[in-house]
């Protein structure tokens, strides 16, 4: 990785103290653009001057670059990590097991192996979410298949893109994405069926896109409206 030396600069400037230090998203993957920030893990129990602070999320720029931090004590990852599990959407975890370890400090090895399990064995969703989930899809659908005003069919089609991608995930025990990494996520998972849901909504086919939609709900478990209890 490139950037090797200008994280550690970076990081004896600004978190002197951290012992894990992982690059991770476009740097780590040699994928990088002209827009592109430096992802960074660091994890340390005592990596804040403040003893009771156990995590921080900030942006800075060094030497022309932006960075992205994501800082924890070993306490507070664990509560993020447990977090972004209980969300389906484990950010930091995926940071931890997929990044590039730039210092590679005591535990290290220990902590990439148990959440890389937790990783693996994928997301797990109750029959109360998924029920919920196919409710709030039942919903976004009829909408659409009523408006008739063009901006109220791109926002809501958006939005149902979003919540079916998500159910499609979850429902083969795939981990879900926000913004850009959910329709990543979803074709590394399924190629075909990413482009038969994408296809309609990227040609403003409505009907078409709607009727899709129709067809991944009923493979997820179907409709929901009279009976819901939330």
């Amino acid at each position: 990785m490139d950037q090797a030396e200008r994280v550690e600069r970076f990081l004896v400037e600004k978190y002197p103290r951290a012992r894990i230090a992982i690059v991770a998203g476009s740097t780590a993957r040699g994928e990088r653009t002209h827009t592109s920030d430096i992802d960074l893990l660091l994890i340390a129990d005592d990596l804040f001057a403040d003893d009771a602070q156990a995590s921080e999320a900030a942006t800075f720029e060094f030497e022309g670059e932006t960075f992205e931090v994501f800082a924890y004590t070993a306490a507070g990852f664990e509560t993020w990590a447990n977090r972004g599990v209980a969300q389906h959407r484990p950010v930091i975890v995926h940071m931890l097991v997929e990044g590039v370890p730039v210092r590679s400090g005591p535990g290290l090895d220990d902590l990439r192996a148990r959440w890389g399990a937790v990783l693996a064995a994928g997301p797990t969703v109750e029959e109360s979410e998924s029920r919920f989930r196919r409710y709030v899809i039942t919903d976004l659908l009829d909408d659409l298949q009523d408006a008739a005003d063009p901006l109220e069919q791109h926002v809501v089609a958006g939005l149902l893109f979003e919540r079916i991608a998500e159910l499609m995930l979850l429902t083969d025990g795939q981990w879900i994405g926000s913004g850009k990494w959910l329709p990543r996520r979803l074709r590394a998972w399924s190629p075909e069926r990413a482009k038969q849901l994408s296809a309609p909504l990227l040609a403003g086919d409505i009907p078409g896109f709607a009727a899709r939609v129709g067809e991944e709900l009923e493979l997820a478990g179907g409709r929901v409206q009279a009976g819901l209890v939330r």
